[in-house]
């Protein structure tokens, strides 16, 4: 499998993904917003683009669709109950569904609702997987649950799902906020070494050549991960009286999505 991550250089500061076969050239395009660059991306590589997946059905996700599709006549995919939403979709993914690309690439359409309630990630069938989460997981952060989505939902995505991955699956999110998540890290985890390692490290990081996290990489720095955490739960507790003295994980990562909504 490769993969092409796409720095759009946006003000939402999207992360677009080319997913090629390397026998047949055959490539998926994942949230391509920017389509011009992922067809730049794909005619500099020598990639034929068959196939465009949206992770969900938000504008900064399904933008580019419709000139990609009348520039390669690729078919779109996204969650089954997202068609009413996205036009021109053709075929819709339900949990368990595979995507093949070209010959020997093969990804695995994960359910995973939070974020709004029609998204998909995607995982791919390799010796280190990869996970195309979209909106769901972000480097060092969770998605929000703003336009459709709920934060029960999100929260049974992370420990039913994301958290059951391999350690070193690779995550490709969906938009780079790295920085920004670390520091709520830090602000909800002041003693986090390895956060605050990776937050010196990466002052001034360029996005075109942005630092992709592995599963227990964000099990150290993720605060969504860390909802056992005695000092994420001591600083919680600080800032809402009525969460118990021996808080549930669920009710640890409700209270964190709270707060971080107006972080």
């Amino acid at each position: 499998m490769l993969v092409e991550q796409i720095w759009t250089g946006n003000a939402y500061r999207n992360f677009n993904y080319l997913i090629a076969c390397p026998e047949t050239g055959e490539a998926l395009a994942v949230d391509p917003l920017d389509h011009r660059k992922c067809l730049a991306a794909a005619e500099r590589r020598g990639w034929q683009i068959t196939q465009i997946l949206n992770t969900h059905e938000h504008g900064d996700h399904t933008g580019g669709n419709r000139p990609m599709k009348a520039a390669t006549g690729a078919r779109i995919l996204a969650h089954a109950n997202a068609g009413s939403r996205i036009p021109e979709m053709d075929q819709g993914l339900q949990a368990g569904d595979l995507v093949q690309v070209g010959r020997t690439v093969t990804l695995r359409a994960l359910d995973t609702p939070g974020h709004t309630m029609s998204h998909i990630c995607l995982l791919s069938e390799t010796d280190q997987p990869g996970l195309f989460c979209g909106d769901t997981l972000f480097n060092a952060g969770a998605g929000n649950c703003h336009n459709g989505g709920h934060p029960d939902e999100l929260y049974q995505t992370f420990v039913e799902q994301l958290d059951r991955l391999p350690e070193h699956t690779l995550i490709y999110p969906g938009h780079d906020y790295i920085v920004n998540n670390l520091g709520f890290t830090l602000d909800r985890e002041p003693d986090n070494q390895r956060a605050e390692q990776l937050m010196q490290q990466l002052e001034g990081q360029d996005p075109d050549q942005a630092l992709v996290t592995t599963l227990a990489l964000e099990r150290e720095i993720n605060t969504f991960f860390r909802l056992r955490s005695p000092t994420v739960i001591a600083r919680l507790q600080q800032e809402f009286s009525d969460l118990p003295a021996d808080p549930t994980p669920r009710e640890v990562f409700l209270k964190l999505r709270e707060l971080r909504n107006s972080w």
